[in-house]
């Protein structure tokens, strides 16, 4: 699929002293333009690999190198070859003949089956708990059954399914350029569903559209009709209405109830009916693991974990044998506004407003050279079964950021204890009320598991790269021919560390395509021969460069965390303005180092690191390490007299490395040795460095920024307070500070409720109840100025000015 980049009229002009702003959308670069195709690549690095330490079995099984080969295809682009006619009249209707050939398989009385079941029969019976013989009558309770079972699913309706599937390929051509698919990744879901367990696809969540795209794509691709789970409350009778009659499922609000509640007990029972049934018969299920963009609160769906439990617990009991999860992710260039519309909106998503939403987004999109494209990406399928084995072997005892952080904190201790650090910010609803402990653990550690391999398989796109680049490296401007080397280096930098892009082309053509998507936020200026100057647009607009930016940290995230802890270690011994050769000059035990890492580690959030359970923070330290030597930043250090680094001979293994469950030792596991000296590290002086040790600090720098403001914020906020009152009060503290000292990025409300949860995990702040409701207040520990300083300076020593 090809566009053509083409030049636009002039939209505004602006007097200033260097230089005269214009839009790129003219004719600034002063050539002629050329086709980009994006995603069309060959040479990419093939993402989505299963863990190998959990799915060893699945990990060989369902992967072959030939898929790598395999390319992509555009998934919207439906011409004359896609039917089974010829002709130019086909040509003309090809969508619609191309919907009319979609398998769909004839609908099952599900319904009937599910009366039928055992759990349901038990109900009707007065054998189980909740159902006839407490107080209520057999048809009573059936019709019960029945009214709940019909807020949960219908029918699908071929005919409805076939039209909505036409019209759909009608708007996902006007709102997008294309929908690009890995084959490789398609064949190894194909070949995992012919191994007869159902499919469960697990995604993140990015937009509303999400659930009507996904299924239309794996609709498209031969899987039949996907089932997908929706959130009721989001969504208006009439939407729940149309969405159930084109597979969607809901959870009933009854399974929310306590476990005392016979209407809870009922409703549990009746879902857990209805998804056996649903795997028994095979159909492919879609569910949410991550909240939508925008949604106050954590990034684990409490919703998703919900169903997520239901098929961990159809599994378990034998009902099916065992289930094959998909990782999923999408990821557009720029998310269609109409989602953020829809989130942002207080009362539930109706029909009809939805249909305008969408017609207002044709509208402005109709004739715009500058579409938006979009990333599916399927990670490799795994058994459930085989993760259930697996996992449980590596479960280690946990400790709360209070016990782990807060004594380093005040200054009452300098060994961090080597434990894992608990902290859960989803709470546990719905089904998940009625399982044991042990399950629950299993459900939210797989969802985590699963969360982190969809975010490690998306691909980054260029408004990532353009956004990180404008906000963390050049945020006074950057002449075009010079970000034109850094677009380049960057995503040579991305595609080293084993992350896909979602675009390719001519590197001109790229930017100003990428520089068209982002023309609200950024500012052009015209200088002498023929250059412009790229600057983005002060103000609250950089917020959204730095959600932008957010896509492209998992790939530096290492590195990230490495250069914060690098810079924590040397504040206390180099003036942060100073040279950089000084700060070479420091020698950086590992010890130190490690110890540093850890630290940063147990304040950043869970929902940001998003570490596999299967990986101890101490394993993580070390790749940390490994991955700061290998970029160059830092280079080992021999002290005379000391055993060279090099020198691999036989010593003991110390204790710390033996008791370790998480399996897979890095290379530089074998440095701990019990008896050997401690090594040493310096930056390295090569020139280029000091920028790259300032971008990486920077990536990590609105989030750090945030938790900083919020602990200068402790002794002017209005406390007790309700959690929500008190979050509010900080977002506003956020936008006051910003207006006064230019910086925005940190101004977002997510990043205003993380760091309120992070300060109750850390002690800094307690909840009590009250009949209003929990209420927020300082603990007495930190009630003092003095303690509240040393809070934030032990933040601030992690940030890079």
């Amino acid at each position: 699929m090809t566009t053509m980049l083409k030049s636009r009229s002039l939209v505004q002009q602006r007097s200033s002293h260097n230089g005269q702003e214009t839009s790129l959308w003219s004719s600034g670069f002063g050539m002629k333009l050329e086709a980009v195709t994006p995603f069309l690549g060959k040479y990419r690095p093939f993402v989505g690999r299963c863990c190998q330490t959990c799915t060893p079995k699945s990990w060989e099984s369902l992967f072959h190198r030939s898929i790598m080969d395999l390319g992509f295809c555009n998934v919207i682009l439906v011409k004359e070859e896609n039917t089974r006619f010829r002709g130019w009249l086909v040509r003309r209707l090809c969508y619609f003949l191309w919907s009319l050939e979609q398998h769909i398989p004839p609908c099952q009385d599900a319904s009937q089956k599910i009366m039928e079941s055992s759990g349901v029969q038990n109900l009707l019976s007065g054998r189980a708990p909740g159902g006839a013989g407490e107080g209520q009558a057999p048809d009573l309770v059936e019709k019960e059954v029945q009214r709940i079972l019909g807020h949960i699913q219908a029918p699908p309706r071929p005919f409805l399914l076939r039209l909505f599937s036409w019209l759909l390929l009608r708007v996902l051509n006007c709102l997008f350029l294309n929908v690009q698919l890995h084959k490789g990744q398609m064949r190894m879901v194909h070949k995992a569903a012919q191994a007869g367990s159902p499919l469960v696809f697990l995604s993140t969540h990015k937009s509303i559209l999400d659930g009507i795209l996904l299924p239309f794509v794996l609709l498209s691709q031969g899987l039949g009709v996907l089932r997908v789970a929706w959130d009721s409350r989001a969504c208006s009778p009439a939407l729940r209405a149309l969405l159930r009659n084109l597979g969607g499922l809901f959870l009933p609000p009854e399974a929310n109830l306590s476990l005392d509640s016979s209407k809870g007990v009922l409703a549990r029972a009746v879902i857990h009916a209805a998804m056996e049934q649903l795997l028994v018969s095979g159909q492919p299920l879609l569910i949410f693991l991550e909240e939508p963009p925008g949604a106050p609160g954590p990034r684990l769906s409490a919703l998703g974990q919900a169903w997520l439990g239901l098929v961990v617990q159809a599994v378990h009991v034998g009902t099916v044998p065992d289930a094959m999860l998909v990782p999923v992710a999408i990821t557009y260039d720029l998310v269609p506004d109409i989602s953020c519309d829809m989130h942002q909106a207080s009362s539930p998503l109706g029909l009809w407003r939805g249909a305008l939403a969408v017609l207002q987004r044709l509208r402005s999109s109709w004739g715009c050279l500058h579409r938006v494209c979009v990333r599916v990406h399927l990670a490799q399928p795994f058994s459930l079964q085989e993760y259930t084995i697996n996992a449980r072997s590596c479960w280690s005892g946990r400790q709360t950021l209070e016990h782990l952080l807060q004594p380093v904190v005040l200054g009452q201790c300098t060994v961090v204890p080597d434990t894992e650090k608990e902290q859960e910010w989803t709470p546990t609803t719905g089904p998940l009320l009625a399982f044991k402990e042990e399950d629950q653990l299993l459900v939210r550690r797989l969802s985590r598991h699963i969360l982190h391999a969809s975010v490690a398989s998306s691909a980054v796109m260029s408004t990532a790269i353009m956004a990180t680049l404008l906000l963390f490296k050049h945020r006074k401007g950057v002449v075009l021919s010079q970000l034109l080397g850094e677009f380049s280096w960057l995503t040579e930098e991305t595609l080293l560390r084993g992350f896909d892009v979602g675009f390719s082309g001519q590197l001109r053509c790229l930017v100003q395509h990428t520089l068209s998507l982002l023309r609200a936020h950024v500012i052009l200026l015209h200088i002498h021969r023929g250059d412009l100057v790229v600057v983005p647009r002060p103000g609250p607009g950089l917020t959204h460069l730095a959600r932008l930016s957010a896509e492209l940290l998992p790939a530096f995230l290492s590195e990230a965390v490495g250069a914060c802890a690098v810079r924590g270690l040397l504040a206390g011994r180099v003036p942060p303005e100073g040279p950089w050769e000084l700060q070479g000059i420091e020698l950086l035990s590992q010890s130190e180092l490690h110890r540093q890492i850890l630290l940063l580690l147990h304040l950043l959030p869970q929902d940001l690191l998003l570490l596999q359970p299967c990986q101890s923070s101490y394993c993580y330290c070390q790749e940390v390490l490994d991955r700061l030597i290998q970029c160059g930043l830092l280079v080992a250090e021999e002290t005379p007299g000391s055993r060279p680094a090099c020198d691999m001979g036989r010593q003991r293994l110390s204790a710390k490395l033996l008791w370790k469950p998480s399996g897979d030792f890095t290379d530089s596991d074998s440095d701990d040795f019990e008896e050997a000296e401690d090594r040493y590290f310096r930056l390295s002086q090569q020139s280029r460095c000091p920028d790259f040790f300032l971008f990486l600090c920077r990536l990590l720098s609105p989030l750090l920024k945030a938790f900083a403001q919020a602990a200068v914020f402790l002794h002017q906020g209005q406390l007790p307070d309700t959690e929500a009152g008190y979050t509010e009060q900080l977002f506003q503290f956020f936008q006051v500070t910003a207006q006064e000292e230019g910086i925005f990025e940190y101004v977002d409300p997510n990043l205003a409720i993380s760091a309120v949860w992070t300060f109750r995990d850390l002690g800094v702040l307690q909840q009590t109840p009250s009949p209003a409701g929990p209420q927020l207040h300082l603990s007495p520990t930190f009630a003092s100025r003095d303690n509240q300083d040393k809070l934030e300076q032990f933040i601030r020593q992690f940030i890079c000015s």
